[in-house]
């Protein structure tokens, strides 16, 4: 087993947003998360806390606008951070698949950490918001997440009632998803027949 810790750091300052995000793959998911969204910062906690992945998250965005450049520039840093973390993506499970119920609700995620971004995403919601949240920016975060960190992601909400849970059951199903394809492999190998991802 590789001993060495996996850290990925960024900054990125827009007209629209200024983000630091600080992650560490082996750490015990131990967060610190500021978005101004406050629904935001509950999911961005579960990932983290899940996931196993420690997260300083520090969002400063444009939320008079609306939260759409917030949320979706947070994906982009965070799938950024990952990447860095990573590295040359050897030594890796890659891939992970979870299904999280969430009282009424169940969450499928499923991916691959490929280097082949791509997302599907089959998720609906009944209302528009939860708290200062857009249920639409689930799929732009992830989107985010996933082409900047490389990462081919399927999402599927299976069925429930409650957009909370709804939406809490598909970060919690992407985040144990996550835990499993960034932890190690047997032997340190590059799980792919080309030998390089």
């Amino acid at each position: 087993m590789n001993n060495k810790i996996r850290t990925g750091e960024i900054i990125r300052k827009t007209a629209e947003t200024d983000i630091f995000i600080h992650i560490e793959l082996d750490g015990c998911g131990v967060s610190n998360i500021n978005t101004g969204i406050g629904f935001f910062d509950h999911m961005l906690t579960a990932l983290s806390r899940h996931s196993g992945i420690s997260m300083t998250i520090e969002v400063k965005g444009d939320l008079h606008v609306d939260c759409h450049h917030t949320i979706e520039d947070t994906g982009i840093v965070l799938g950024q951070a990952l990447s860095q973390a990573l590295r040359s993506k050897s030594g890796i499970v890659r891939y992970g698949t979870s299904y999280i119920p969430m009282d009424e609700s169940l969450a499928m995620c499923s991916l691959d950490i490929s280097n082949r971004p791509f997302l599907v995403f089959n998720c609906d919601f009944t209302n528009q918001s939860c708290g200062g949240y857009d249920l639409c920016m689930t799929e732009e975060f992830f989107r985010a997440f996933a082409f900047n960190a490389g990462i081919t992601m399927h999402i599927n909400l299976l069925y429930g009632t409650n957009d909370h849970h709804k939406v809490e059951a598909v970060y919690k199903a992407a985040a144990h998803a996550l835990k499993t394809a960034v932890s190690y492999n047997y032997d340190g190998s590059t799980l792919s027949t080309k030998g390089v991802l």
